[in-house]
C-alpha cells in the first residue's frame, strides 16, 4: 500500500469507472435483446450507471457480506494441507473489512481524464477500527496505518517506534498511526524504471477490440441471464440479474479467451477444463435503485458453497454522498529511500541475502 503511485492509483479509478460503464453497457444491451421485461430492466440500469458518470464526486463503500464462521467453513471444505488453512485472525478480518473509496474530478467523471482527478481517499475498516488510509491530493500521497490493528490481523505485533534506529526518521510516523506523505512523482518514475527492467508497460485493449468484447459479452449475457424488475416501493426498487454460475463464466471467457494476446503478459485464463468442476447454481446480483439512481448491489454467493455449512456469503456496494478528499494537517514527509528501507528501517534484502537467511529455512520462501 505504502508503495502506491499517483499513476497506479488514478489509473485503477478510470479502469474501474471504465469497468462499470462497460458493465452496464453490456447488462443494459443485453437485456434489449431479451423480452418487454428484459427491455425495461436493462433500460432502467443504463439509466442508473448513467447518472453515475455525470458526477463528479463519487463515494461508495464495499464489504463483505459474510461471517467468519462461513469464510472457515469455506475454507474447510477446499481441503487445504495441513498448516495451510485461513487463520482466524484473517477470516475475521475479511468478514468485517469495509473498502470506502472517495474520487473527486474538476469534470463529469465519465468525461474526466488523470488530469482532471483533484482528490481521491481510500479507507479500508474494521470492526477493531481503521486499518488504513490513503489521499491523493496535488503532488503527495498521504497515508496512515493503525499498526495495533495490522499486527492483530496478521496475529503478531509490529515494532514499536521507539525500537526504530534514529535514521528510520518518518517510519516512525507510520508505526504511531500519524499521518505521513511522499512525493507521488517521485514514485512515478521508480515505478516507470521497475516497468521498463520488466519489458515495458502490459499492452491495452484498443478501442475497437473492446466494441467487439462487449458485443460479444451482450450476446451471452443476453442467452444466459435473467433480468427481472422487482420490489417497486414508491421511489426505491430492484433490478435483478440471474444465471448459472458455471455456464456464465464459461462462456464469457470463451468470448475473453481469443483476446488474451492483449492482455497483461503472464496472465493466463482458466480453460473450460478447470471451470467444469465449477458449481453451476444459480447467482443472483439485486442492484437496489432510489429515484432512478443506483444506491447498492447486493451479490449473493451462498448457493457457489455447495456442502460447505455456509450461513451467508455476498458481496455489498452501496453508493454513498461524495465528501471532497482533503489534505490532512501535520503530514511528516517520508522520503523515497525511507520507502525503499521498510518498516525495520533498514536495506531492502537482495534474493541472495534471502535465500542465505535465517526467513529461508523457516519455510518463508
Amino acid at each position: 500500500m505504502i508503495g502506491a503511485t499517483r499513476r497506479d492509483i488514478i489509473n485503477a479509478i478510470r479502469k474501474t469507472l471504465t469497468a462499470t460503464a462497460v458493465v452496464g453497457a453490456v447488462l443494459a444491451g443485453s437485456a434489449a435483446c431479451g423480452t418487454v421485461e428484459q427491455l425495461s430492466a436493462g433500460r432502467k440500469l443504463e439509466q442508473a450507471f448513467e447518472k453515475l458518470g455525470k458526477k463528479n464526486t463519487l463515494s461508495f463503500e464495499v464489504d463483505m457480506n459474510t461471517d467468519a464462521a462461513s469464510l472457515r467453513a469455506l475454507d474447510a471444505a477446499s481441503d487445504p494441507e495441513p498448516g495451510e488453512e485461513i487463520p482466524d485472525e484473517v477470516a475475521e478480518l475479511l468478514s468485517n473489512a469495509k473498502i470506502t473509496v472517495t474520487v473527486q474530478s474538476r469534470k463529469a467523471l465519465d468525461k474526466s481524464g488523470e488530469k482532471d482527478l483533484v482528490g481521491t481517499a481510500v479507507k479500508v475498516g474494521t470492526a477493531d477500527g481503521d486499518l488504513v488510509e490513503y489521499r491523493v491530493i496535488g503532488d503527495y500521497t498521504y497515508l496512515r496505518a493503525d499498526t495495533d490493528v495490522l499486527g492483530k490481523t496478521m496475529g503478531s505485533p509490529l515494532p514499536d517506534a521507539d525500537e526504530l534506529p534514529p535514521e528510520a526518521g518518518a517510519m516512525k510516523d507510520v508505526l504511531e498511526g500519524k499521518w505521513v506523505k511522499f512525493n507521488t512523482e517521485e514514485m512515478d518514475k521508480a515505478a516507470a524504471e521497475g516497468q521498463e527492467a520488466e519489458g515495458g508497460p502490459a499492452p491495452s485493449l484498443s478501442a475497437k477490440t473492446q466494441k467487439k468484447l462487449v458485443k460479444a459479452l451482450r450476446e451471452v449475457i443476453a442467452r444466459e441471464v435473467e433480468f427481472k424488475t422487482t420490489g417497486d416501493r414508491g421511489d426505491t426498487e430492484h433490478v435483478t440479474a440471474t444465471a448459472p454460475f458455471r455456464t456464465l463464466v464459461t462462456k464469457l471467457f470463451g468470448e475473453i479467451r481469443p483476446l488474451v494476446k492483449n492482455l497483461p503478459t503472464g496472465m493466463e485464463l482458466p480453460t473450460d477444463k478447470d471451470l467444469k468442476d465449477a458449481p453451476n447454481a444459480k447467482v443472483t446480483a439485486d442492484f437496489t435503485l432510489k429515484n432512478g439512481e443506483l444506491a447498492q448491489v447486493d451479490l449473493d454467493l451462498a448457493k457457489l458453497a455447495e456442502n460447505a455449512k455456509v450461513k451467508k456469503l455476498g458481496l455489498t456496494l452501496r453508493m454513498r454522498e461524495g465528501t471532497k478528499p482533503t489534505a490532512p494537517a501535520g503530514a511528516t514527509t517520508l522520503d523515497l529511500a525511507d520507502l525503499m528501507n521498510g518498516f525495520l528501517g533498514g536495506p531492502a534484502m537482495t534474493d541472495t541475502e534471502l535465500e542465505t537467511s535465517d526467513l529461508a529455512d523457516e519455510g518463508a520462501l
